[in-house]
């Protein structure tokens, strides 16, 4: 059975890293939100009054990666040096997908902060969208790939 890493004698703890190596670390993570027929509609024309959501969102995506220590407890403060936030409106599927990266060269990996990146722009999309209907779904907020590190690289099948 694995190891709960943040877990010392049945208390939280925040890791010790100061013994790993740097190394280049890369990771993927996705959310996708299902939109409503009104919600499609005002995206579509634009947004509902605020702005272009998805232009706002990946501003959002990229700011949450960078503040991502601040809102995860036992999270350790990254130096990031990419942060990428792709989203794409499927119309047809009346869906949002959104894909974000983050890099680094440090001694832990960066998967919680493409984690955080996906799921504030799929919230900031819902923010902006929540005046035409508030029946969005934020769905399968999950992590695609990450590479570096004692583990390795791991991706999604």
């Amino acid at each position: 059975m694995a190891e709960l890493t943040h877990f010392q004698d049945g208390r939280p703890r925040m890791v010790d890293v100061s013994d790993k190596k740097p190394t280049a670390r890369t990771a993927r993570a996705e959310a996708t939100v299902r939109l409503t027929p009104e919600a499609a509609a005002a995206l579509k024309k634009g947004g509902a009054g605020k702005g272009d959501p998805l232009v706002v969102a990946q501003l959002a995506g990229i700011m949450a990666a960078k503040k991502t220590s601040e809102l995860i407890p036992l999270c350790h403060p990254l130096p990031l040096s990419k942060v990428s936030v792709d989203i794409r409106f499927d119309e047809d599927a009346a869906l949002v997908h959104v894909v974000t990266e983050a890099k680094t060269t440090a001694e832990t990996g960066v998967e919680m902060e493409a984690l955080t990146a996906a799921s504030v722009a799929a919230l900031t999309i819902y923010d902006m969208l929540k005046g035409a209907s508030k029946g969005l779904e934020i769905e399968n907020v999950r992590l695609l790939y990450k590479s570096g590190g004692k583990s390795g690289t791991w991706e999604r099948g």
